[in-house]
């Protein structure tokens, strides 16, 4: 339901979804983020440019309990866990539009800016 949508929009969904998985998912998802941002740095990355790419839910240990029934028996109950995994990865087109941003802004920071007093002097040496 919410593999390949962006975090906060992965987020909103599981939010609104009406189940107690969702609670769980939504948790889950929220550390993956915030892993991934401390990894990669705030500087470099931030959460709209992250994607979910997989959400999986695997079998995880079997607590086993025993139940006392009639004649001396007893019954067994597995109370099962689950692993919960979900990656997130930086979407490239957020990428691809940041490095253009960033070439952008060094190339501004390259060309020099001319005020009018100075274009003006350079006017009148050329006289």
């Amino acid at each position: 339901m919410i593999k390949g949508q962006s975090v906060p929009k992965a987020l909103a969904t599981l939010s609104f979804t009406p189940k107690y998985a969702a609670l769980v998912l939504e948790k889950t998802l929220k550390s993956a983020a915030a892993n991934a941002l401390a990894r990669a740095g705030t500087a470099k990355l931030k959460a709209e440019d992250l994607v979910v790419k997989n959400v999986s839910v695997d079998g995880g240990p079997i607590m086993k309990r025993i139940r006392p029934v009639g004649m001396g028996r007893a019954y067994l109950i597995r109370k099962r866990l689950a692993h919960v995994t979900i990656r997130v990865a930086e979407d490239e087109k957020a990428r691809k539009l940041r490095e253009q941003q960033a070439k952008l802004a060094t190339e501004k920071g390259k060309r020099k800016v001319t005020t009018k007093r100075e274009s003006k002097a350079k006017e009148k040496k050329s006289e």
